[in-house]
């Protein structure tokens, strides 16, 4: 794998867990409005094992009573989660082009 794609693959990463982390705060936003369907982010593969995508849904299980079907704890359990991924992705984007910066200093010299 040469090092744009790792850097592509850390990018699409980055990408998704932003995705995920802003469905879980609308999630949040709206916990305590009637009839709110919460929003559930599905992260798949994209072709070839290069990246990830996200895909943001309405949960289709609303609440029969009329309320929300948001759990907090989940939500913020969601939240962490896609925040520790998202630096895991940058860690590796940093490395990426901190590597890329190296190397076009060794072919200068």
């Amino acid at each position: 794998m040469s090092l744009s794609a790792v850097m592509s693959t850390a990018m699409s990463g980055m990408l998704a867990q932003e995705r995920r982390a802003t469905a879980s705060a609308n999630n949040i936003a709206n916990a305590q409005t009637p009839n709110y369907d919460r929003l559930e982010t599905t992260l798949n593969a994209t072709g070839g094992g290069a990246g990830v995508e996200a895909r943001v849904a309405p949960s289709g299980n609303p609440d029969p009573n009329g309320g929300s079907n948001v759990n907090m704890t989940d939500e913020m359990l969601n939240v962490m989660e896609a925040e520790l991924s998202y630096k895991a992705n940058a860690a590796v984007f940093e490395t990426g082009a901190d590597m890329w910066d190296l190397l076009a200093t060794i072919q200068r010299d």
